[in-house]
C-alpha cells in the first residue's frame, strides 16, 4: 500500500500546493524495444478539440511534449453528426461508428419501453429496476460491439482491462464489456460496477478526495502566457474568462470542473498500475483514461478563456506524471491520445472576436415549443408528449400513441417547420437516412448527410433528425457556473480531434491528412500482434512507424 500511496497521492498534494512542482526530461532511447508492448495506455481527452491542440501546442512542456514526439495526426475526425462523449469514446477504442456500435447519442428515447421513464441512458441497464437516465445503474449492455480490450481479453483472458475516468460513459465506451477494473467519480468519490467493492488502492485514492473536498484548496496559478486569455466577458447575468478554480469546502461536485479531476484520475491510474502490476504480466495489459475536466470546463467558461488556459497548462502536467510513472516501474508501453469531440466557444466571446455569427439557439427550436406548434398546424394531439428529445438538435421522436397516418403528418410537418427556420441547417427523417450508404473516402469532405448517416442507427434514432447551422449554441438561456457552451454539432469544431501515438524509440513525424478515431483501434491491435476477424473495425491500420518498419503488416 505505501509504494502506491506515496506517488498516486501526490497529484492531489500538487493541487494544495504540497508537492514539488518540477517536471523530469525525457530521454528517448536511440532503438525502440522489439515485439508488442506490455501495456497500451489509451487517452481521451474530453472536448480536447484539434483547434485546442493547435493553439496550445507550442506551450505544452511535459506530457504532451512527450507525446509530440511521436506520431502526431493533427487532423482526426469523429467523423458522425452526434459529437457528444458516449459516442465519441465508443468509437476510440471499437474501431466503429455509431451506425454500427448502436451508441448514438448520450441519450435517446425507446418509446415502445415498458419503463415509464422513456429516456435511456447510453452507459445505463435499464432492465435494472434501480438504474435511471440520471441515476443509472452503469453498463456497457447497450455497446453492440467489442472494444479493443474486450478483443484482447477474448485472445488471451490473462490480459488486464482497466478503465478509469470522472465519467461512467467514458469508463464503459472504451473499457467495454470485460473490465477489471471500473472506476469513476460519483458523489465525491471514484465509484465501480454494481456488485463490486473499491480495491484497497482505489479506497486510498478516494480517503485522499475526501479530505482535499472536506479542506478546499487556493485558486490555481496562472502561467504568464495565458495574460491575453485572461479578460472578463459578460454572460448572462455573469462573468467570466478569469477564474482561477479555488475549490470551496465541501463542495465534491465543484471538483469535476477543474483541473483537481483530472489530476485525481491519473492518482487512481497509478495507484491501480500498481496494485494491478499493470504492463508486467505475462502478456499485455490495457489502461483507459478519460480525463473529463477540460469538458466541464469548456461547458461552464466556454474554451477561449483563462480558465482553459490554466486547465491547458494543468492537463499537460497530469499527463506528464502518468508518463513519469510508467517510466518509473520500468514499464514498456505504448501511449494513444486522442478525443471524444471538440467544442465550441462561448457566442458572447465569440462575438468579439470576429465571429458575428456566433449566437444562443431560438429556445422555439425546443421539444416542447416544436410540439406545441406542430399540434395547431396538424390538429393532432397525444396523451404522452407528442415530442421527445434531448434538446434542441439531433434526434426528434414522435408520439407512439397515436395512428400511423397523424405520425406521418406530425413528421412532415416537423420536417417543413425545421427546414424553414433560420437556425437550422440540414433536416432529415428516419427513411432517408436508413436509404443512404454508410460514407466513405475522407472524413473531412462527409457530407451532412453522410455525417447524420454514420450517426444512424435505426433501431434508437430519431423519426427525424434536426442539424443545427454553424456557431449555434444549442443553450438559450446560459447558467453561469454550470452550463454556458457545448458541443454535439456536425461541424468541424466539435468533430476534429488530434491523434497522437507514441512508444520509445517509434520514429516520430506529424501527418496532416484527415484520419478518424475508428483508426485507433486497428492501429492498437496491429501493434499488438492481435489477430482480428475480417471485418471487426470500421477504421483502418494506420502505419505509426515514421521508418521503413510497417506497423500494420500483421493486419490481413
Amino acid at each position: 500500500m505505501r509504494r502506491f500511496a506515496v506517488s498516486a497521492l501526490c497529484g492531489l498534494a500538487l493541487a494544495l500546493g504540497a508537492c514539488s512542482t518540477a517536471r523530469t526530461a525525457h530521454v528517448t532511447p536511440e532503438t525502440a524495444p522489439s515485439g508488442p508492448p506490455k501495456l497500451i495506455v489509451a487517452i481521451s481527452v474530453d472536448q480536447f478539440s484539434a483547434d485546442l491542440f493547435a493553439q496550445y501546442r507550442s506551450r505544452f512542456s511535459s506530457g504532451l511534449a512527450r507525446l509530440q514526439q511521436g506520431a502526431v495526426f493533427p487532423s482526426g475526425f469523429q467523423a458522425h453528426a452526434a459529437t457528444e462523449t458516449c459516442p465519441g469514446h465508443a468509437t476510440l477504442l471499437t474501431g466503429t461508428r455509431p451506425a454500427r456500435s448502436g451508441i448514438i447519442a448520450n441519450n435517446w428515447y425507446d418509446l415502445g419501453t415498458a419503463r415509464a421513464e422513456k429516456k435511456i441512458y447510453c452507459a445505463e441497464d435499464e432492465n435494472d429496476p434501480a438504474s435511471s437516465s440520471r441515476d443509472p445503474v452503469v453498463s456497457a449492455v447497450h455497446l453492440k460491439v467489442p472494444t479493443l480490450g474486450d478483443l484482447m481479453k477474448g485472445a488471451n483472458p490473462a490480459t488486464r482491462n482497466v478503465s478509469v475516468s470522472a465519467k461512467d460513459r467514458a469508463v464503459m465506451m472504451m473499457g467495454g464489456h470485460r473490465i477489471d477494473a471500473a472506476y469513476w467519480y460519483y458523489k465525491g468519490q471514484f465509484a465501480t460496477l454494481k456488485g463490486r467493492e473499491p480495491s484497497p488502492a482505489a479506497n486510498a485514492i478516494n480517503n485522499a478526495v475526501a479530505a482535499l473536498v472536506k479542506k478546499g484548496a487556493p485558486a490555481m496559478p496562472m502561467p504568464a502566457w495565458c495574460a491575453s486569455a485572461d479578460q472578463p466577458i459578460a454572460v448572462g447575468k455573469g462573468q467570466l474568462g478569469t477564474g482561477r478554480f479555488a475549490l470551496e469546502a465541501g463542495k465534491p461536485d465543484a471538483l469535476r470542473a477543474s483541473p483537481r479531476m483530472d489530476s485525481a484520475t491519473v492518482d487512481l491510474a497509478n495507484a491501480l498500475i500498481d496494485e494491478m502490476n499493470l504492463g508486467k504480466g505475462s502478456v499485455a495489459d490495457i489502461l483507459s483514461v478519460s480525463l473529463s475536466a477540460t469538458d466541464y470546463i469548456g461547458h461552464a467558461n466556454g474554451t477561449e478563456g483563462g480558465e482553459m488556459c490554466v486547465q491547458m497548462a494543468e492537463l499537460d502536467r497530469t499527463i506528464g506524471r502518468l508518463l513519469a510513472h510508467l517510466d518509473a516501474r520500468g514499464i514498456d508501453y505504448a501511449v494513444v491520445l486522442s478525443a471524444d469531440h471538440g467544442g465550441l466557444d462561448i457566442p458572447e466571446r465569440q462575438r468579439e472576436q470576429a465571429l458575428p455569427r456566433a449566437v444562443r439557439a431560438d429556445p422555439g427550436l425546443a421539444p416542447q415549443a416544436l410540439a406545441k406548434a406542430l399540434s395547431v398546424q396538424t390538429g393532432v394531439t397525444s396523451p404522452d408528449p407528442l415530442l421527445s428529445s434531448d434538446g434542441l438538435f439531433g434526434d426528434f421522436y414522435v408520439s407512439r400513441k397515436i395512428g400511423a397516418a397523424d405520425r406521418a403528418r406530425v413528421i412532415g410537418a416537423l420536417v417543413k417547420l425545421a427546414r424553414a427556420h433560420p437556425q437550422v441547417a440540414a433536416v432529415f427523417t428516419a427513411d432517408e437516412l436508413a436509404k443512404t450508404p454508410l460514407p466513405s473516402g475522407s472524413p473531412q469532405d462527409f457530407t451532412l448527410k453522410d455525417r447524420a448517416r454514420a450517426s444512424f442507427d435505426p433501431t434508437r434514432s430519431g423519426d427525424v433528425v434536426i442539424l443545427l447551422d454553424r456557431a449555434v449554441t444549442p443553450i438559450p438561456e446560459p447558467a453561469v457556473g454550470s452550463f454556458v457552451a457545448t458541443h454535439g454539432s456536425a461541424w468541424d469544431y466539435d468533430r476534429r480531434v488530434p491523434m497522437l501515438f507514441w512508444r520509445k524509440g517509434l520514429r516520430g513525424f506529424e501527418q496532416p491528412a484527415p484520419v478518424e478515431t475508428i483508426d485507433i483501434a486497428p492501429t492498437l491491435a496491429a501493434m499488438l500482434g492481435l489477430a482480428v476477424p475480417e471485418g471487426t473495425f470500421d477504421g483502418r491500420c494506420l502505419d505509426v512507424d515514421g521508418g521503413e518498419r510497417n506497423t500494420c503488416e500483421v493486419i490481413k
